[in-house]
């Protein structure tokens, strides 16, 4: 697929990101948020992390000045999306709040636009059914941070097209990610595996088996994983982790994926992970230190 606009709903931490990355591959990119200050908080992330590629010596200024230039951010939705080739849609995982971007998508944008979203737990199909052209629709579950991160997940549905699907394969390559297909089963691959272990982490850290650093060593240095499940969980948002653990346990009918006590106690007095400042850990120094006050 021929992409050269893409206009990507959400400027958060992943809608960020992924802007970010479609303005590297060279694609034009509208960025659209609803609050100001939100396109304010992702423009400052995109930049943070070029100037730190700058001082690292792994960017240049003129790559940082024609990645800039583009990005182009937008507070009407409508305007974002006009005549572009594909949507990425990255705002939080609330079904409603989906239904209706898709619905105002399917009726904005042109008929061969690709229409994507970046959920990590939602239903597809129920996406694709609040728009009148679900045969475009497609899962394509990025990852964070997602200028690092390399896998892309792509999320197929019974009406999604086989010229879709390719497309969004052909779309992960020109990014740069490595790409796995998967059907619209809860939680996916990824999402089901992953937040199952950071949620028997934290029963652990609850259960006072070993500290949150050494619980993420163990799993570091036994398992190679690159990074530990609590430390993970705190930089994907521990609110996310809960969402899709409720998620589960109401699509699967099991108390198992219940999220703990302790990571809904952590979201309730707002410790919400790196992005918070705290989470399971303390991040308010710009590095990760263990907390002493954590509500067990």
């Amino acid at each position: 697929m021929d992409v050269r606009t893409v206009a990507v709903i959400g400027a958060g931490t992943m809608g960020a990101g992924i802007a970010q990355v479609c303005a590297q591959t060279g694609w034009q990119t509208n960025l659209f948020d609803a609050y100001p200050e939100g396109l304010e908080r992702g423009m400052n992330t995109i930049n943070e992390f070029w100037d730190n590629g700058i001082a690292r010596g792994k960017t240049t200024p003129e790559q940082k000045e024609e990645w800039s230039a583009n990005i182009h951010t937008f507070s009407d939705m409508r305007n974002a999306v006009k005549d572009v080739d594909l949507v990425i849609e990255a705002v939080p995982e609330i079904m409603e709040i989906k239904a209706r971007i898709f619905h105002v998508l399917s009726i904005e944008t042109k008929e061969d636009c690709i229409l994507a979203t970046n959920t990590s737990s939602l239903s597809i199909s129920n996406i694709a059914q609040a728009s009148d052209r679900p045969d475009k629709v497609i899962g394509m579950h990025f990852f964070n941070p997602v200028p690092i991160m390399k896998l892309l997940e792509i999320v197929r549905h019974d009406s999604c097209s086989e010229a879709t699907i390719a497309a969004a394969q052909s779309i992960g390559s020109a990014m740069g990610k490595e790409t796995i297909l998967v059907n619209d089963v809860p939680g996916f691959a990824t999402s089901r595996l992953g937040v199952v272990l950071g949620n028997e982490a934290i029963r652990m850290l609850a259960d006072g088996v070993a500290s949150a650093s050494d619980i993420d060593t163990a799993m570091r240095l036994g398992y190679r994983h690159p990074m530990g499940p609590l430390e993970l969980s705190d930089l994907v948002g521990l609110d996310v982790r809960r969402d899709i653990l409720n998620s589960l346990a109401e699509a699967f009918d099991d108390d198992s994926y219940q999220p703990h006590q302790l990571l809904n106690s952590l979201v309730e007095e707002g410790s919400l992970g790196k992005k918070s400042g705290r989470g399971i850990y303390d991040w308010t120094n710009g590095n990760k230190s263990e907390r002493e006050d954590l509500p067990l």
